[in-house]
């Protein structure tokens, strides 16, 4: 008997070693396995069982939370969810994140181990802290000048401090309230396909996701690489540009509807937008000179991230000579996002040193201490200080007594340039209007702010859309707004 007793509890404890080892294995190797199986929804359960920490703008929230009594019990809410969507993203217990809602959802959402005071040992315990909050750089002011200047428009807005990189702000149009995402059920999934489906696109970031051919806003690049490279050395002196001027081994003449434009200095070339004299520049400059500098300005940069990623602004690396001419005026393939013109705009009003764009200042405990910093830090120099001072001048030309002057601010130093691009088969769609621009309060000797704009008005007629006449005057708003505050 005894000897059957033993067989049957040296049984028990294989079984028994069998278990414990069976319940290690999934508890420490298959643990993150299991985590991320999609039909486990412990995680999700977990998530939302806490507030998610807010998204600030100028010390206010403009996120929120709601108990919903359900499973997943707190869901996102946005406070002007249109004005910040391009900023915030959505928050969605369906769909995921986006924008600023993505790229901190570590704080947000309280798992990143730096909101904790003791970070290893949360680590070890898998613990999780009450959500922080993001402060963003935008300004309200000037959110909100942007966005109701586009008064729902295709387009876009972008604006920038230059001494500091700083986005203030940030709008695309039309927009969407990201809201209608934040929970679950079929009022969700409905309004994700609406949303989707729509031919207005409102959930595509036009500042950061779309590019656009910038047109004439992109002879400031040109004339930066032709002054720097050493194409031009006197600003105001005639070129030997012909009017009309054929693009290099064709006989195709690119027209220029300023008048005056026949071996017109680079000068007065920018002031009332010649196509020929940028066009002849940049083909005598050449493409590796015009590759160097508009590198350092940021295009084909797939890395910026502000901390969103943003879509690259390109720039050919290979050209004819006709398509490098074209390209010069930005046309042929060249495209950038509206905040790619707004970092050029900055470049020339900050003496040339071009600082990386940020969206966030800092994150914070729910209690407001500080998790980390973002400080300012330098992009490239994109072109040499005293070509920035020239480009100063000539910009400010524009505004006083050229195609720009819609931008001008009383008591405002404002430097722009107009851009109107063609696009579409044989340039049969209604061109876009962009205005690029930067503005310094009379007596401060600093650039308070730049701002892109870009307008696709399917709308209006075609002899009616230009850069000064749609973009210009929201431009100016928005500098206002900034300088204002």
């Amino acid at each position: 008997m005894i000897r059957y007793i033993r067989r049957a509890a040296g049984c028990c404890l294989v079984l028994l070693v069998a278990l414990l080892l069976n319940a290690a294995r999934v508890q420490v190797f298959q643990a993150g396995a299991l985590d991320e199986n999609p039909a486990n929804r412990r995680k999700n359960i977990e998530r939302y069982e806490q507030r998610r920490g807010n998204i600030l703008v100028d010390g206010k929230s403009v996120t929120g939370s709601k108990d919903t009594g359900e499973q997943l019990r707190w869901e996102r809410t946005y406070a002007q969810g249109p004005l910040y969507a391009p900023v915030t993203g959505y928050a969605s217990q369906t769909y995921g994140t986006a924008f600023v809602e993505a790229a901190e959802d570590g704080v947000l959402s309280g798992t990143d181990p730096l909101l904790a005071p003791f970070p290893l040992l949360t680590g070890l315990t898998r613990g999780q802290r009450p959500g922080g909050n993001v402060v963003t750089t935008i300004r309200a002011a000037a959110q909100r000048a942007a966005y109701e200047g586009l008064g729902g428009r295709r387009g876009a807005v972008a604006a920038l401090e230059p001494a500091t990189g700083r986005v203030l702000a940030l709008v695309s149009s039309p927009s969407y309230d990201p809201g209608l995402l934040s929970g679950t059920g079929r009022a969700v999934t409905d309004a994700w396909a609406r949303l989707n489906a729509s031919r207005s696109q409102p959930m595509l970031n036009r500042a950061i996701r779309q590019t656009y051919p910038p047109g004439s806003t992109f002879k400031i690049v040109t004339a930066a690489a032709a002054l720097d490279a050493g194409t031009v050395l006197d600003a105001d002196a005639p070129t030997d540009t012909p009017d009309p001027y054929l693009l290099p081994g064709t006989r195709t003449s690119l027209p220029n509807e300023a008048k005056g434009c026949e071996r017109a200095s680079l000068a007065h070339a920018i002031r009332v937008s010649c196509n020929s004299v940028l066009a002849n520049l940049g083909v005598k400059t050449g493409l590796k000179s015009m590759l160097d500098t508009v590198e350092r300005f940021g295009f084909n940069d797939c890395g910026i991230r502000i901390p969103s990623p943003v879509v690259a602004s390109n720039f050919d690396r290979r050209m004819s000579d006709d398509q490098l001419a074209l390209s010069s005026i930005g046309q042929f393939d060249t495209r950038a996002t509206p905040l790619q013109m707004a970092m050029v705009a900055a470049a020339v009003a900050n003496g040339g040193d071009l600082n990386r764009p940020r969206l966030v200042d800092a994150t914070t405990t729910r209690g407001g201490g500080v998790v980390s910093q973002t400080a300012t830090r330098s992009y490239q120099q994109a072109m040499n200080p005293a070509t920035a001072l020239q480009l100063q001048r000539m910009m400010v030309d524009v505004v006083e007594s050229g195609t720009g002057g819609n931008a001008a601010i009383p008591g405002v130093t404002v430097g722009g340039k107009t851009g109107t691009a063609q696009h579409g088969v044989g340039n049969s769609g209604v061109p876009y209007a962009w205005f690029i621009s930067w503005a310094q309060k009379d007596g401060t000797g600093v650039p308070g702010v730049a701002v892109a704009v870009v307008v696709e008005d399917a709308a209006a007629r075609r002899g009616d859309v230009t850069g000064g006449g749609l973009a210009a005057p929201i431009a100016r708003a928005v500098m206002a707004a900034v300088l204002g505050d």
